[in-house]
């Protein structure tokens, strides 16, 4: 059994300059752990592969496309590949979030 938690992972370098922590990474998915502090934001960007977000604490707004909602904990929001899609907190608490790409992007150096 291969066990992790976002405590234990050290964060990973990335062009958003958020605490983003990768826990998954095989050919069939990758998954990270993203915590955004208030005020904090993903910058916009596209992916060539499908995307979901899972809220685990906070109410973060997604913004995918046109449309931007703001959610709460236990939500699972899908991106499609190849749509412009960022993150942000716009509220006074950190917000947790688990980002799964599937399958994992092909240049598995780019960690969102």
């Amino acid at each position: 059994m291969i066990t992790k938690t976002f405590k234990t992972e050290e964060p990973k370098a990335n062009p958003h300059q958020v605490d983003v922590r990768q826990l998954y990474n095989k050919e069939s998915a990758q998954v990270m752990h993203i915590t955004l502090q208030p005020g904090e934001a993903l910058k916009p960007h596209k992916t060539p592969v499908d995307v979901f977000f899972y809220i685990l604490e906070g109410t973060p707004t997604v913004h995918i496309g046109d449309e931007s909602d703001r959610f709460e904990r236990d939500t699972l929001i899908e991106s499609p590949a190849k749509i412009k899609h960022y993150l942000s907190n716009e509220s006074d608490k950190p917000a947790r979030i688990l980002v799964t790409k599937a399958p994992r992007q092909e240049t598995p150096s780019q960690l969102l």
